[in-house]
């Protein structure tokens, strides 16, 4: 499904209306064959339509940008297009072009957020009786279904188990551990997984050629990888740089919006800190700062840098790195090899302390290099259990010498003990 064809949703106005839709609404999925990362939910749902075996409530789960609200879209249209229930709709009907514009009368998108009091879910179990206008079903997408009331949910719970014959459900949610187990039994869940950095560089490519702008593909695997599996993070970075670098997006440009640091900075830093040359850390870190990085992003950057360190140092293959391009794995492997996984684990935990004092502080840089400077004086932890090791036999070795009786020493054996008490 990650090779799928881009598709441009004609619902929204194109490139050269007057008024602009960003990058997320143009190309957002349209068939569940385009959703990225969701393959099992996208196989799920074809084939419970294809069976007739569709549910009468679904709750979508997972973190923000996986693509909840689309598939919701698309299920509605699957099961309300003119050619349906089919799990190909075929987004050229009136039903389908109205759904993805979110406007269809039929189907309902609600902000739970916004309507979270037991007065609104009383006026949706009112009009759920009423049938559909012109669809096949009425359909209710209730966004961040966790902000309801309590009471708003029991208010839903009857109606949520044997809702009428023309009515559907499906709710997204980024945090399912808020929802009550009563609701949680009454609905089918599909769990969104974070989309992998590969995708969304596809996908971003994709995107970049349908808006006839070049791009450095190194810069759209930082951009990827900033996303943490979102792909509308991601399209929203994307959709900065395009006005940034209208016409030819760079490495460069990724980092000079982002004032984040490039691999070879980070490489340079982690070179420092393993010959323990906190002069040339600290100079280094004011070289990113002079050209306008971040400093808190910094660190974040660096912890992840390690966090490949530590992959490598463990043994894993490169392909677990998650923060580096693959230019900088072997730079990575060599980091990890010279450091030794003990002082790794040492200097991620520092880095780690800081982030968290930094949200408190005003004094950003003063803490980063704090922090540089006690990686740099970290001893080398890899001797620490060769050294126990030694210490701990020779104190068993003068342990024992000192415990064997001698007669040369005039020391008194146990036998001689025993005699002298009978």
């Amino acid at each position: 499904m990650s090779d799928s064809p881009l598709t441009v949703d004609r619902s929204e106005p194109s490139t050269a209306a007057r008024q602009y839709v960003v990058v997320a609404r143009r190309y957002r999925p349209q068939a569940f064959d385009e959703l990225l990362g969701q393959e099992h939910v996208a196989r799920a749902l074809s084939n419970a339509i294809s069976t007739n075996r569709v549910g009468h409530a679904y709750l979508f789960t997972g973190a923000r940008g996986t693509g909840k609200t689309s598939t919701a879209r698309i299920l509605a249209k699957a099961l309300d297009c003119q050619t349906g229930p089919t799990s190909e709709p075929c987004n050229r009907c009136d039903i389908c072009l109205s759904i993805s514009s979110g406007d269809d009368v039929d189907v309902l998108e609600i902000d739970g957020a916004s309507n979270r009091g037991i007065d609104e879910i009383r006026q949706l179990r009112q009009n759920v009786n009423v049938r559909p206008s012109r669809a096949r079903y009425k359909i209710y997408i209730i966004d961040e279904v966790h902000m309801l009331t309590r009471e708003a949910f029991n208010a839903l719970l009857k109606t949520l188990e044997e809702p009428p014959e023309h009515v559907k459900f499906i709710f997204c949610t980024t945090e399912p551990s808020k929802i009550p187990i009563t609701i949680l039994s009454r609905c089918q869940r599909f769990d969104f997984a974070g989309i992998s950095a590969a995708s969304i560089a596809t996908r971003l490519a994709q995107i970049v050629e349908a808006e006839g702008v070049s791009a450095e593909q190194e810069a759209l695997e930082v951009l990827a990888r900033r996303a943490a599996g979102s792909m509308r993070d991601s399209q929203s970075l994307l959709e900065q740089l395009l006005a940034f670098a209208p016409e030819r997006i760079t490495v460069a440009d990724v980092h000079g919006m982002l004032g984040s640091a490039g691999d070879e900075r980070l490489g340079q830093i982690t070179k420092h800190l393993v010959d323990r040359n906190a002069a040339m850390a600290l100079a280094e870190l004011e070289k990113a700062v002079g050209e306008g990085v971040d400093v808190a992003l910094l660190m974040e950057q660096l912890l992840a840098y390690l966090r490949d360190c530590m992959v490598a140092a463990v043994g894993a293959p490169p392909d677990t790195f998650l923060s580096v391009s693959t230019n900088s794995r072997q730079q990575v492997v060599l980091a990890s090899q010279k450091w030794g996984l003990d002082t790794i684990l040492a200097a991620m935990q520092i880095l780690d302390q800081t982030l968290s004092r930094m949200r408190y502080s005003t004094q950003s840089r003063i803490l980063a290099e704090l922090a540089l400077v006690r990686i740099c004086q970290l001893e080398d932890l890899a001797e620490l259990p060769a050294l126990i090791a030694q210490l701990q036999n020779g104190s068993t070795g003068r342990r024992t010498e000192s415990s064997q009786p001698t007669g040369e020493s005039g020391g008194t054996s146990v036998a001689e003990a025993k005699k002298k008490r009978i």
